[in-house]
C-alpha cells in the first residue's frame, strides 16, 4: 500500500497534466473553428473605449464574401436589421437595449457593407496595377494616357445631361467617356460558326447578350479592321446559344462545352500573335447565361468578362470583370416598350415581387410576406399569359419599392424591370456586384437589403422617409437612360456603358 500512494498520486499528476493539454487543444482549434464560417482573408475585432454602453457594428470580409455581424456590448442583445439609414443606404438595426437602467430603442448605424467592400478592391486593383520598367506597345502607351488624363483632369460641377448625384465622381465619369469616344479600336474576330458566333438573340431574359453583340458588330465609331491598331479585341460568341446547342444536340456536359471555347481560342491564338501577347488581357467577352462564369473560367479567365452572373463568391473579380446587366426584353423591334410608371403619388403598393421560387432564398421571402401585410404584395409565379404578364407590370408601375431577390444565382432581370418602370429597386443578393459600380452610386437611388434580414424587410422600407423615397425615385428616373436598348446606339445608353465598363477596366489595368 506504501508503494502503490507514489504512483497514485504520479497518475494524477499525469492525468491532470494531459487535462490542461486537452483544454488547451480545445481553445487553440476548436473555439476559433466555431467562430469562423468560411477562410477568412481579413478580420479584425477591436472595442474602442468609446464605444463602452452602445451597440456596435462589425463586418468581416471572407474570400470575396461580405459576412455582418452584430455584438451588442453590456449584454445588451441585437436583433435582425429593422431600420434604414437614409444617409446613402446605410442599413440600420433597431433594437431595445437595456441602457442606464431603463429600456429604449437604440440604432446601430451599419454602412452598406457590400458596395463598400466592392469599392475598396476596385480601388486597390486600379492602384496595383504599377509596372515599372515594362516596355508597353503603342496602343498601351495611349491607354496609359488616358488613364492620366481621366485621373488628374479639372473637376466639373455638372455635366450636360447628367446629375452628380447619380456618380461617385461625375468628372472621372465624362472624362473616361470622352476619351473612350475619341479612342477606343475594336478588333472583332471573323472566325466562329453560327449559332454559337455572330447570331445574336435579342428576346428573353438573356438578351443582353444579344443586343450588345448586334451593335458592337455594326458600330462603326470603334471598330477597326487593321488588329494592330486595336485597343480591345472582341470575342463574338453566345453563352445561350453555346448551352442550347448542347441542349438540341446530344446531351454534352459542361466539360464539352469548356472544351468547345477552348478549340476556339486555340484557333485565333494560333492564327493571331495578339492573345499570346497578353495571355488574352486585352480581349473581352460578353456573356448573361447562368453558366457563362464557370465556361469561361479555365481557358478564357484572363479575359475581361461582361457577366451577368457577377458573383462575387462565384469567381468575379473586380477590377477585370464587369457587370452586364440583365435585361429582359419582351420585343426586339421595341425594346423599351412599356417604359415608364406611375407618378409617386399613385404607387399605393409598398413593395412588390411575383417569381419562381428558384434557390433558397425566394422561399423565405414568400413565407414571411406572402399576404402578410395588405401593401405588401409578394407572390410567386404569376401564370405566363398575356394578362398576367400585363399585370405583372401595372404592380411594378404602381410600386413605391420592387423586391428583387436572387434566384438560383445572383442576378435578376427585375432591376432593371424596376428602373424601366420607375420603381425603386431593392436588391437582395448579398454577393452581387451591380453594374456600373465603378462610376454609378447604386445607394442613390436603390436599397440593398442582406438577405438574413428578409423577416425585417416591412420595417426596413418603412423606416426610409417619404422625402428619402422621392429622392430616390427621382433618380431612378434620372439613371434610366444607362439602361436602355436603342437599335441606334445614343449617347450614354446600355450599350456605351457597357463598353465604357470594359474600356475603364482595361484602362486601369494596364500599368503605370
Amino acid at each position: 500500500m506504501e508503494t502503490g500512494r507514489p504512483l497514485q498520486r504520479l497518475c494524477r499528476v499525469q492525468i491532470q497534466r494531459l487535462l490542461v493539454m486537452v483544454i488547451s487543444l480545445v481553445v487553440v482549434f476548436v473555439v476559433p473553428a466555431q467562430l469562423i464560417t468560411f477562410p477568412y482573408k481579413n478580420y479584425t475585432l477591436s472595442v474602442s473605449p468609446l464605444t463602452e454602453g452602445i451597440l456596435e457594428h462589425e463586418v468581416a470580409i471572407y474570400d470575396n464574401v461580405s459576412i455582418t455581424f452584430e455584438r451588442a456590448l453590456n449584454g445588451s442583445k441585437v436583433g435582425g436589421c429593422k431600420g434604414y439609414d437614409c444617409d446613402h443606404g446605410s442599413l440600420v438595426s433597431q433594437v431595445a437595449a437595456k441602457q442606464n437602467g431603463s429600456d429604449q430603442n437604440v440604432y446601430v448605424a451599419s454602412e452598406s457593407t457590400r458596395l463598400s467592400y466592392m469599392i475598396s478592391v476596385l480601388e486597390s486593383a486600379a492602384a496595383a496595377h504599377f509596372s515599372k520598367g515594362k516596355s508597353f506597345s503603342a496602343r498601351d502607351r495611349q491607354l496609359q494616357h488616358a488613364r492620366m488624363q481621366i485621373e488628374n483632369g479639372p473637376m466639373l460641377g455638372s455635366a450636360r445631361g447628367l446629375d452628380a448625384s447619380l456618380y461617385r465622381n461625375v468628372s472621372k465619369f465624362v472624362r473616361s467617356y470622352g476619351l473612350m469616344e475619341t479612342t477606343l479600336k475594336i478588333y472583332i474576330y471573323k472566325e466562329g460558326k453560327k449559332p454559337i458566333f455572330h447570331d445574336p438573340k435579342l428576346r428573353g431574359i438573356y438578351a443582353s447578350e444579344g443586343w450588345f453583340m448586334k451593335l458592337m458588330e455594326r458600330s462603326r465609331n470603334f471598330i477597326t479592321k487593321d488588329p494592330r491598331k486595336a485597343h480591345l479585341f472582341y470575342l463574338p460568341f453566345s453563352s445561350l446559344k453555346l448551352r442550347n446547342a448542347s441542349q438540341e444536340q446530344n446531351p454534352r456536359s459542361r466539360k464539352d462545352l469548356e472544351r468547345h471555347l477552348k478549340n476556339y481560342i486555340d484557333l485565333i491564338a494560333g492564327k493571331y500573335t495578339f492573345w499570346n501577347r497578353t495571355n488574352g488581357a486585352d480581349h473581352f467577352l460578353v456573356a448573361c447565361h447562368d453558366w457563362a462564369m464557370k465556361l469561361t473560367k479555365d481557358h478564357m479567365g484572363n479575359c475581361i468578362r461582361s457577366l451577368c452572373n457577377s458573383n462575387l463568391a462565384g469567381g468575379f473579380r473586380i477590377g477585370k470583370d464587369t457587370t452586364l446587366p440583365a435585361t429582359y426584353i419582351r420585343s426586339a423591334e421595341d425594346p423599351v416598350k412599356d417604359l415608364g410608371g406611375n407618378l409617386p403619388s399613385e404607387r399605393p403598393i409598398l413593395a412588390f415581387f411575383a417569381g419562381g421560387m428558384h434557390g433558397n432564398l425566394r422561399p423565405i421571402l414568400i413565407q414571411h410576406w406572402h399576404d402578410k401585410e395588405p401593401d405588401m404584395k409578394i407572390f410567386g409565379p404569376m401564370a405566363r399569359d398575356i394578362v398576367s404578364k400585363a399585370s405583372y407590370r401595372t404592380y411594378m408601375k404602381s410600386s413605391k419599392y420592387c423586391i428583387c431577390a436572387r434566384g438560383y444565382e445572383v442576378f435578376s432581370p427585375r432591376i432593371v424591370e424596376s428602373i424601366y418602370f420607375e420603381c425603386v429597386p431593392v436588391i437582395i443578393s448579398d454577393n452581387y456586384v451591380p453594374p456600373f459600380f465603378e462610376f454609378l452610386d447604386w445607394r442613390a437611388f436603390s436599397v440593398f437589403v442582406l438577405e438574413k434580414d428578409v423577416a425585417n424587410l416591412s420595417d426596413i422600407l418603412r423606416s426610409i422617409s417619404g422625402e428619402k423615397y422621392l429622392e430616390m425615385q427621382k433618380r431612378v428616373k434620372m439613371v434610366q437612360h444607362h439602361f436602355i436598348w436603342h437599335k441606334k446606339p445614343v449617347k450614354y445608353d446600355l450599350f456605351h456603358m457597357i463598353l465604357h465598363s470594359i474600356w475603364n477596366n482595361r484602362v486601369f489595368s494596364v500599368g503605370d
